[in-house]
């Protein structure tokens, strides 16, 4: 499963009260968590890559050469200056073994009066199906709107993405329109549906999930 971007060591707490900056951390759930990705990432995520390119063929184009996995390295590297992302990029690996499971990105982070950026995702073979993106799902959102603080989260997907609308879908992303040939995959321009979610609704949902 996958969303379209318009330019397309597992171990502390989740808790929000981590003074590191997102980008330099790990946030974690009981069998998963969200990393940076390393260098030394580099030999397991390319051969994800590889594993997994009929499931991604025609709906996401992942790093696939060591070139274009240093570039992927190099732009969700953490900032020097402690200035705030424009985007934000993140590995979701098993706890147990630190097994790649798919890549969350939240990019074109916008603030001001906008206070908004635009959600990516992808799956690696053989975890697609079990969950752990689901769960994924569920820290992805928490960085962005009680870490990054955003107001709201556009994800952009194919329509004949059938998994991946619903993926989303279950997470509270509300449809709001239709973008035609809005980003250019496998050569193709491709139309997209978008969808978004409210920093409102996302709080909404969890006060309900604990009643």
């Amino acid at each position: 499963m996958s969303a379209a971007e318009p330019n397309s060591s597992c171990g502390i707490s989740a808790s929000g009260n981590d003074s590191k900056p997102v980008r330099s951390r790990t946030i974690t759930k009981i069998a998963i968590a969200l990393r940076p990705p390393r260098k030394s990432d580099a030999v397991p995520f390319l051969a994800a890559v590889k594993a997994s390119r009929h499931l991604h063929r025609g709906w996401v184009q992942p790093p696939s050469t060591p070139a274009r996995y240093a570039a992927f390295v190099r732009r969700y590297a953490p900032l020097r200056n402690g200035a705030a992302p424009t985007h934000v990029g993140l590995v979701l690996c098993r706890r147990e073994d630190d097994a790649l499971i798919g890549v969350f990105n939240i990019s074109e982070i916008v603030r001001g009066l906008f206070n908004s950026g635009y959600l990516g995702y992808y799956a690696f073979l053989p975890h697609a199906g079990t969950g752990y993106m689901t769960e994924g799902l569920e820290l992805i959102l928490r960085v962005a709107f009680r870490e990054l603080r955003l107001h709201r989260l556009e994800a952009n997907v194919q329509p004949a993405n059938e998994r991946s609308l619903a993926f989303v879908g279950g997470a509270g992303f509300v449809r709001e329109g239709f973008s035609r040939r809005y980003v250019r995959i496998g050569g193709r321009w491709r139309d997209h549906v978008r969808l978004a979610l409210l920093v409102e609704d996302w709080r909404a949902r969890r006060a309900k999930a604990r009643a």
